[in-house]
Order: C-alpha cells, then structure tokens, then sequence
C-alpha cells in the first residue's frame, strides 16, 4: 500500500468522527465568551479554532478551515506575548503577515460570500487579539462571530452556526457584566474623590 493510499483509507475511516470536534468547538466557543480574563479568552478561543478547523475540513469549506488555523497561531501568540502594558516587538509583523497569508488563502480558495465572511471575520478576529483590553477585545469579536454566523449558515455547518449563537450570546452577557462593574467601580470611587476634595487641610481652622 503506497502512502497515498494509506492518507486516504484514514481520513475516510476519521471524516464520520469530526463532527465530534464540533461538539467540541461548540462547548470551547461559549466557553470562551464567558472567560473572566483576556489570556483564558485566547486560548479557550484557540482550541475552539483548532476543533472547528478540522469540521470545516471534512465539510470541505477550504477558507474556513485556513482561516480556523491563522486563528490558533494568532490567539496562542496574542495570549502569551501581547500584555496590558507591553507587546513583544515581533508580534505586530507576525500578525501583519499572518493576515496578508489569511488574506491569500482567501483569495486562493474563493467561494463567493462564505470566502468573503470568513475573510472579513478573521479580519475582525485578528483585531480583537491585538486589544490590551478585554472589553474592546470582546467587541471587535462580537462583530467576528456576526461573520462567521453568516459564513456557517451559507455552508450548512450546524455546529458551526449553533457555536456562533452560544459565542455571541456570551459576549453580550460578558460585555453587559463587564460595563456594569466598571459603572459600580465607577461610583464607589466617586464619593471618595469627594471626601478627599472637601475635607479641610490641617491648620485650616
């Protein structure tokens, strides 16, 4: 048996399985959304790409699946190397190339809308993970899942399409949580900067 035939006896005895990965990517992706901190989000977002890459493969939806891997590359690299106060100085060319190779490979295995809502998606993803903050990281992703949505519903991925509901459900719920604290930390700081400001300096009376 020459190795080309033993490649293709074991993805045709894997292929009934990857939907298993889909459950997966399901569960990873509304996790993810729910993630307290930014470094959890980002890996929890990784594996969520690593399982849906290989769905969008036996699907054969090509620019997903490449997409899906930029995604795993730029989140594990975004969640170890990018911080609230520093950035190695690599990391902003690898994401540049990283999105002109996304950018590529879309063109390469156009397919009409889903090529251009996955492309616009990944776009949007690659933003979120150059973000410091986890609130503007949760926005620019809400607008990344919206466009894989589309992409799901338009190659029939079920997972894939559920996965984006549970994920932008999350990040709503996260965003609103998130807002809503800083509003309480907000207004308890308030009434102390006042206490400060009228309280009389000593010798003053």
């Amino acid at each position: 048996m020459s190795p080309a035939d033993f490649v293709f006896l074991a993805w045709h005895a894997a292929r009934d399985h990857l939907d298993l990965f889909g459950s997966l990517g399901l569960c990873l992706g509304f996790a993810g959304g729910m993630m307290p901190r930014r470094s959890l989000i980002l890996f929890t977002s990784a594996a969520c790409s690593a399982c849906f890459a290989l769905h969008f493969l036996q699907l054969g939806a090509q620019t997903g699946t490449a997409m899906c891997l930029v995604s795993v590359m730029q989140s594990v690299v975004a969640a170890r190397w990018i911080g609230a106060e520093s950035r190695a100085p690599w990391v902003a060319p690898l994401f540049v190339a990283s999105s002109l190779v996304a950018m590529g490979l879309t063109l390469a295995t156009w397919n009409g809308w889903p090529s251009a809502c996955a492309g616009l998606g990944s776009l949007l993803a690659t933003t979120a993970r150059l973000q410091a903050d986890p609130q503007a990281m949760r926005r620019f992703f809400l607008g990344s899942s919206s466009c894989w949505a589309l992409h799901n519903t338009l190659v029939g991925s079920v997972f894939g399409l559920t996965c984006d509901l549970l994920t932008l459900t999350a990040l709503v719920i996260a965003l609103v949580r998130g807002g809503s604290a800083r509003s309480v930390s907000a207004s308890a700081a308030e009434p102390s900067a006042a206490s400060s400001t009228a309280a009389p300096l000593p010798g003053a009376v």
